[in-house]
């Protein structure tokens, strides 16, 4: 769990374009391509952030759920070719960059190639995905995910099923959600894992909302 957990962390960097849609759910780098409006205009209109911190201003696009379950298969396989029984962090390292090097389109322009000892990873694709791995690895050791992780927690909680949930447990989490998007919200820029992690709150806040409207009309 915690290595795909990473994963996810991983791959949360990248959908989001703030400046794509007024619609929170619409803001990601798909509308912007469809929309075919340049590139360089739409990152142009993406003020506020830092585009140096920001993993997701190093691509043009997000990861598919078609490209994930792919690479999670070539994990497993690299695991059990090294005789492991379980999926190791060195695995998803080490194959990662193959499997995504002509799905994550690089933005070439980004802030981040412009930096002291990057340029050339504008051309070295496997380390730069490799590079690009490790600081999202970076980023989930210093927000202490494997210990403090909310949303995990509260999607454990749903995952566990409604049956015999009472009408007042589920306020409680009502609440808990609501309170947990309220911290995540306060004073904070928005990112691509932090966008992820809201749509997900958003999510559980419905199916607990739809429950209790169902248990209410019993």
């Amino acid at each position: 769990m915690p290595i795909r957990r990473r994963i996810e962390f991983f791959a949360s960097q990248f959908e989001l374009c703030d400046a794509a849609a007024d619609q929170f759910e619409y803001k990601t780098k798909d509308t912007a391509r469809l929309s075919g409006i340049d590139w360089s205009s739409v990152t142009a209109q993406d003020t506020g952030r830092d585009r140096l911190k920001d993993l997701g201003c190093q691509t043009r696009n997000g990861l598919s759920v078609r490209t994930l379950m792919a690479l999670l298969h070539y994990v497993k396989a690299l695991a059990y070719f090294r005789g492991n029984g379980v999926v190791e962090l060195a695995d998803v390292r080490q194959i990662l960059p193959f499997v995504l090097h002509d799905k994550l389109i690089q933005d070439a322009g980004a802030p981040f190639f412009e930096a002291t000892g990057n340029a050339s990873l504008r051309t070295d694709q496997v380390g730069w995905l490799r590079k690009l791995f490790d600081l999202a690895c970076a980023e989930y050791d210093q927000l202490d995910l494997d210990r403090r992780d909310v949303v995990a927690d509260l999607s454990a909680e749903l995952d566990a099923g409604l049956e015999g949930v009472s009408e007042s447990e589920t306020r409680k989490r009502l609440v808990k959600i609501e309170r947990a998007v309220g911290d995540f919200t306060k004073g904070r820029k928005l990112y691509g894992h932090l966008y992820d992690d809201l749509l997900k709150l958003k999510y559980l806040h419905q199916r607990y909302t739809n429950y209790l409207r169902w248990l209410e009309s019993r």
